[in-house]
């Protein structure tokens, strides 16, 4: 049985502007849920209770979870994949209530897992540059080992997410280094390139003779002839996870890592957390400072300046 106005829900996260990988990551959650409730529970939406709630948690975090088109997943979740798909729940009860319809739970019955605290860690930025410029050094098509090492260079550069860098158009770049750019929840912001990243764009784009609008194109597969084609975040994932191992870097490190760093390096140099907050597009100044705190270095140096008896002798 189909979840209650579920399209209607979809519509409205789609009307009020939030951007496709949103909508399709709460279409894939209110999935999962409802194939819950049809295959393992044996109930319809209207039965459930806050035990039903309790289940679905203990399902999200088992290894007998299916994934939304059913199949046997191949991995255990993390908390904070399980806390999305929980959010997307509570988000649909919110909205059944905003349209009077009658809940058998209320949303507040949704629990969230409590994250783990783990230590942040970012790879020595002497790592981070080779890393950069690894495509270089492995990649046998020039023109992939120079897209690939610009795109490296502009997400450190930068410090903007991976869907940012993979949406940017050719169009947004221009000598002055400054683009602006549409983020999370829409909210927009400029980013800045270094004089290095300005340079390598420049030397990349020179290379193009495409009409592609897309700043980042796709050189290989069936698609990489076609206009607007871009590449996809797997792609450049994977081929992060592939250099670091070739360079032997033992720091879990992903696209991510590179904004994780920006913050942390930029820090290190004495930057105004409130700064590093805009360039990253963060509303909270909170969860800024859980990057710029991520550095064992910051952590020694702040250590050493500010402790009232570091200046103190025996």
């Amino acid at each position: 049985m189909p979840l209650p106005l579920e399209d209607d829900f979809l519509l409205s996260i789609k009307t009020n502007n939030y951007s496709p990988r949103t909508l399709f990551n709460y279409e894939r959650d209110l999935s999962t849920f409802e194939k819950f409730l049809s295959d393992d529970v044996k109930t319809d939406f209207p039965k459930i209770t806050k035990r039903t709630l309790e289940l679905y948690k203990a399902y999200l975090v088992s290894n007998d979870r299916k994934t939304a088109g059913g199949k046997q997943s191949t991995e255990k979740l993390s908390a904070g994949s399980v806390n999305r798909a929980l959010s997307s729940l509570r988000s649909y009860f919110k909205y059944l209530l905003d349209m009077d319809y009658k809940l058998p739970v209320a949303p507040t019955s949704l629990k969230l897992l409590k994250m783990p605290r783990t230590h942040g860690r970012v790879a020595e930025l002497d790592s981070l540059i080779a890393l950069i410029e690894s495509p270089l050094k492995y990649e046998k098509d020039k023109r992939i080992a120079l897209r690939n090492r610009v795109m490296l260079e502009v997400l450190f550069a930068t410090g903007m997410r991976i869907s940012e860098l993979l949406s940017l158009n050719r169009d947004q770049i221009n000598d002055t280094g400054k683009i602006f750019i549409r983020g999370k929840g829409r909210k927009e912001r400029f980013v800045y390139l270094t004089d290095r990243a300005k340079a390598l764009v420049n030397d990349y784009i020179l290379t193009r003779d495409d009409d592609n609008t897309a700043l980042f194109i796709p050189y290989s597969g069936r698609n990489s002839g076609k206009a607007k084609v871009r590449i996809s975040p797997n792609y450049l994932q994977m081929k992060i996870k592939r250099y670091k191992e070739l360079l032997g870097i033992i720091v879990p490190t992903s696209a991510h890592s590179f904004r994780h760093g920006f913050a942390t390096y930029l820090a290190e140099q004495g930057a105004n957390p409130a700064a590093i907050q805009i360039l990253l597009g963060h509303e909270s100044l909170q969860t800024t400072t859980r990057y710029v705190h991520a550095s064992d270095k910051y952590a020694e140096s702040t250590h050493k300046e500010f402790h009232p008896l570091s200046r103190v002798k025996k």
